[in-house]
């Protein structure tokens, strides 16, 4: 299995930043394979449905929702198997817990195609 933590959460106002960090640990390669390969950043409102943010293969091909592209940005540093979202231009409806997950079949920002999920980190935008 592999564990995720994640971290960087926190409140700020309307317009600020936060960059959210999420290390991967355990057994990161089976087969051969590297199981962090593909990894994303997910979020869920209070009443709401999980949604996929952001989206990385390897440390390069990356995908974004609609609502935060060219204010989020997904990054990996490989050799440390820690992800990132660094989240500028923050607007109240940003408000939610995030989740990275792994272990994922393919770019996608679908909660069901990824198995391995971190605890998550609220974040908190006040206007």
């Amino acid at each position: 299995q592999v564990q995720l933590v994640d971290s960087g959460g926190g409140s700020v106002q309307a317009g600020g930043s936060l960059r959210l960090s999420c290390a991967a640990s355990g057994h990161t390669v089976s087969s051969g394979m590297d199981r962090t390969h593909y990894m994303a950043w997910f979020r869920q409102a209070p009443g709401k449905e999980r949604e996929g943010v952001a989206a990385i293969e390897g440390v390069g091909r990356t995908t974004y929702a609609d609502s935060v592209k060219d204010r989020f940005t997904i990054s990996k540093d490989g050799a440390l198997n820690t992800l990132y979202l660094q989240m500028n231009s923050l607007k109240p409806e940003d408000t939610a817990m995030y989740y990275c997950a792994t272990m994922g079949r393919t770019l996608s920002l679908l909660a069901s195609d990824y198995h391995s999920w971190g605890q998550g980190t609220q974040v908190t935008v006040s206007s």
